[in-house]
């Protein structure tokens, strides 16, 4: 070992509370020896397994492996688990250095032809070992692990797939470093006051905040969400959005030392060169193979259908906003730009329904909705959070609860990381900081999960208060952690979240139709000066315009579904222009006037670095799944504790032990439906039933 136990907090059994990490005690210097004695451990455990003399078996053979790194894992999860939001220059220093190691370690086991030779023998006997469902799955996850990571190539493409591998680690982690310095490095300070036109008081008392921690006088406006957001819907001045908008939209592209349109080409053509070495024509038939899409022409065929209904409603939006742009600004050639959008559709929206996010967000208050958001777990499972301020953090800003089941064991620990700042990255997620499994002495392991968000920070005049899709975005991602809470699988690389990616989404996404239902907005709508219940008005008004521009905003994803599909279908090496390669790959989704400067893939980090290459259709195929799944709480009442357990009982706890569409068809008696999809959106009138859809609509059956 490189420390000894009593300097590096890794090494040996953790002290504290629920065994939780000790972040109070964890400094950088301790990473990488704890690294180092992670690989070493592995490849012994592996060098054990791989030397067995024995006849393979699924317990000498699959069971070892499962159970082989655990310490490596759990010192990748501590720091990996809160690498996205503490993304320091030491901490990107140390992901450089040890995810080559990593690369090498995976090589290590899936290149390793004494150990496929085992699982491969327990594999081709499967059928007379008499395996539980679970059982039979690990097998098969394991021997398909294998052979998508090359166990079955040549020692000549063997080297070139480590190549690869071990590359594309590096370029998704190059890749985020230049998003996060780029996004960092640009600044709008406001000094004139007349600039701040449109812009709500305590937006402007953050920004006048932020530009006081930088030592500047006046207002600072960044490109964080928080700062960004409320800027270009409110904002009166158009060119300050303009500017805004065009320095967003430039991340990643701006031919600085942050440009990463080199690192685009050399991912994609990096996949496609892998697809090929394993046999694929393309990177998303070989990441599609097992997922529940199960091939491209049905992601296609999703899209297609979408569209079909969305675009012509988005058309007939966009028209409806430029023409009351032109009329608002009186200039009858007035014409909508994407910097225009957020403006215009929030004026719109107020004198449509006379709700905006300014009037809604003094009635969600962080900690009132947070409150809620737990409250309303409580009401469907059962569960209650309790605050620990003795478990240890990372940061400051995170708060960590204790989550207990309805009979008060621990279910698990929850870290809530809810501020936005310059080191963590942007967007929203969740993470496993110790995933769920049980142990060799049968012990279940319960997991602790991290939701991170990026929301303004309270200042001295008023606390943090939430815009209504921010309060969306908390259910989802609280969604995703009762996803991982709730898991009660034997294996860890099934438990949880390790599912597939176009189902990963459901139990994060059916969260979000509370957010649209009385009984819910009641609970957690809170005035947080006076105390009182938000307005029963206010909440129809809410719901009235949850609709409003729902095809600009399906147009919108399905546009960067079709540009990821675009970049991992192709079946030859890129050198073009990414610029026009995009405008050709979403051309059809498209509602708003094209910007030419404008790159998205620079900064497209779900699918450069995130793991979502050739799945961020995921989210519309989920949404699919999670209208339906809702609509079973709608029949029985969206409170209904029955249905609650059921969902838990078939889909939150079951993590990836079964297939998902085994899991889905358990849960709702049947295959799901588009239909309630267009129905939520107004696209089908609610009393429209056409039935299941066919694999063709987005949904393939099981086999």
């Amino acid at each position: 070992m490189h420390e000894s136990l009593s300097t590096n907090p890794f090494f040996g059994k953790y002290t504290t509370e629920h065994q939780t990490i000790p972040f109070d005690k964890i400094r950088d210097e301790h990473y990488l020896p704890a690294f180092d004695e992670g690989f070493r451990l592995l490849r012994e455990d592996i060098d054990r397994i791989a030397g067995d003399t024995r006849t393979p078996t699924f317990e000498n053979t699959i069971l070892e492996l499962e159970r082989s790194g655990e310490f490596l894992k759990s010192v990748s999860d501590a720091f990996f688990g809160i690498f996205s939001a503490v993304s320091d220059e030491k901490k990107i220093e140390i992901a450089q250095t040890v995810s080559p190691k990593i690369s090498e370690s995976s090589h290590y086991i899936f290149l390793n032809k004494p150990l496929f030779k085992r699982v491969k023998e327990v594999y081709e006997n499967k059928a007379s070992l008499n395996l539980s469902t679970e059982d039979l799955r690990l097998l098969e996850n394991t021997y398909d692990h294998f052979i998508d990571s090359g166990a079955d190539l040549n020692e000549a493409d063997r080297e070139s797939y480590k190549r690869l591998s071990t590359e594309l680690t590096l370029l998704a982690i190059d890749f985020d470093k230049n998003v996060i310095k780029d996004e960092n490095s640009f600044e709008l300070l406001i000094t004139d006051r007349k600039d701040l036109n449109g812009l709500p008081s305590g937006i402007c008392r953050a920004a006048e905040a932020a530009a006081g921690e930088k030592g500047q006088q006046g207002w600072l406006f960044t490109l964080s969400e928080p700062s960004y957001v409320p800027f270009m819907r409110y904002s009166g001045c158009r060119e300050l959005r303009k500017k805004m908008y065009m320095a967003k939209s430039t991340v990643g592209s701006r031919g600085n030392e942050s440009d990463n349109r080199e690192i685009v080409k050399k991912t994609v053509n990096n996949r496609l060169e892998t697809a090929h070495l394993l046999g694929y024509d393309n990177y998303a038939s070989y990441v599609l193979k097992d997922k529940m899409a199960k091939d491209a022409a049905n992601v296609y065929k999703l899209f297609r259908r979408l569209l079909k209904s969305y675009k012509p409603l988005a058309e007939n939006e966009y028209k409806t906003l430029n023409r009351f742009a032109s009329e608002t600004e009186d200039d009858r050639d007035f014409i909508l730009m994407p910097w225009d959008w957020d403006y215009y559709a929030e004026r719109l929206k107020k004198r449509l329904f006379h709700v905006n996010d300014e009037i809604t967000r003094p009635y969600f208050e962080l900690k009132s909705v947070t409150k809620g958001v737990f409250g309303l777990a409580g009401e469907l499972y059962g569960l209650t959070f309790r605050e620990n301020a003795g478990i240890p953090v990372y940061h400051k800003d995170v708060t960590a609860y204790e989550v207990l089941d309805s009979d008060d064991s621990l279910l698990g620990i929850l870290y809530a990381d809810f501020f936005s700042r310059e080191t963590k990255q942007p967007g929203a997620w969740m993470s496993s900081l110790k995933g769920q499994f049980i142990d060799g002495e049968n012990n279940d392991r319960r997991p602790h999960i991290l939701i991170s968000m990026n929301f303004m920070r309270p200042t001295n005049e008023q606390p943090s208060l939430l815009s209504y899709g921010e309060v969306k975005t908390l259910l989802h991602e609280f969604g995703h952690a009762l996803h991982g809470l709730m898991s009660k699988c034997r294996y860890g690389s099934m438990s949880g979240t390790n599912v597939k990616h176009d189902f990963v989404e459901l139990p994060s996404q059916i969260m979000e139709n509370w957010l649209d239902e009385t009984g819910f907005l009641d609970r957690i709508g809170v005035h947080y000066r006076t105390g009182r219940k938000i307005p029963r008005q206010l909440t129809k008004n809410i719901i009235n315009s949850a609709n409003f521009n729902a095809g600009y905003a399906c147009c919108r994803q399905v546009g960067f579904g079709l540009l990821d599909m675009a970049w991992h279908t192709l079946t030859v090496p890129f050198d073009g222009n990414i610029a026009r390669f995009e405008k050709k790959a979403w051309k059809k989704t498209l509602v708003l006037p094209g910007i030419n400067r404008a790159i998205m893939s620079c900064r497209f980090g779900h699918i450069f670095s995130g793991g979502y290459a050739a799945g961020y259709y995921g989210y519309k195929w989920a949404e699919v799944l999670d209208a339906d799944a809702f609509s079973a709480f709608k029949e029985k009442g969206v409170f209904d504790r029955e249905t609650a357990q059921s969902f838990r009982q078939n889909i939150l706890s079951k993590g990836d032990s079964e297939d998902p569409n085994v899991l889905y068809a358990s849960f709702r008696g049947r295959k799901p439906s588009i239909d309630a999809l267009l129905r939520r959106n107004g696209i089908l009138p609610a009393t429209v039933k056409r039935g299941a859809i066919s694999p063709a609509a987005g949904v393939r059956p099981a086999k």
